[in-house]
């Protein structure tokens, strides 16, 4: 059997044409050095206007996203970054920390509004909440990530941060929780590694 023709079949029936799924995704990389072109705030509410579309359990939108623009607020962030993670965050046209908001659920009435009861009915314990929240913070993650690569521009998303240093740093109050830091911008020189391999098909995907 051609393995490689029968990798690319699903890609033939999608009804995304072929050069917005090189943009998205095999041809998008995590990018490690950026040009000093800026990323506006128009780009980054269009890319937000578009992402929050996708969808997550009972609408509880809990991704909240601070970015970071001035210089102060820069080093205090890669105060706590590892490694090389320090180094590519401070020359980075924009840097956004992503969190889940602890009290997502206040905003449910609003957001699940033909179940307002939802609020108190499976939501009301903290530690329900933070399961739940971080979940959903996270797939929407994954939609921000797509939308910055569907603006034109490429994302550096980081695991590499000490985020209880950041929470403190940030959110003090203990309403937010960071998860992921993410570097946003056009591309510099050398910007990505060799592409890893990827599993095929018959390796991720199996039916019962």
């Amino acid at each position: 059997m051609n393995t490689e023709l029968t990798t690319e079949v699903p890609f033939m029936s999608l009804a995304l044409d072929s050069a917005a799924q090189d943009l998205l995704f095999r041809e998008a990389q995590t990018a490690n050095t950026f040009t000093d072109e800026p990323v506006t705030d128009e780009q980054v509410q269009a890319i937000y206007d578009l992402v929050k579309f996708g969808p997550t359990a009972f609408n509880q939108s809990p991704l909240r996203i601070t970015l970071v623009r001035t210089p102060e607020a820069r080093q205090r962030l890669v105060n706590h970054a590892m490694g090389a993670n320090g180094p590519k965050t401070l020359t980075a046209p924009l840097t956004a920390i992503l969190s889940v908001d602890l009290d997502f659920h206040e905003k449910l009435p609003e957001l699940f509004p033909h179940a307002p009861g939802i609020k108190d009915t499976f939501f009301a314990e903290a530690a329900v909440r933070e399961v739940a929240g971080t979940q959903n913070a996270t797939l929407q993650a994954g939609y921000f990530i797509v939308g910055v690569r569907a603006a034109g521009l490429a994302a550096g998303p980081m695991t590499g941060f000490d985020f209880t240093g950041i929470d403190k740093e940030f959110f003090g109050d203990g309403k937010q929780k960071s998860f992921l830091v993410l570097n946003i911008g056009k591309p510099g020189p050398d910007a990505f590694f060799p592409r890893s391999p990827r599993l095929t098909f018959d390796d991720a995907v199996s039916t019962v």
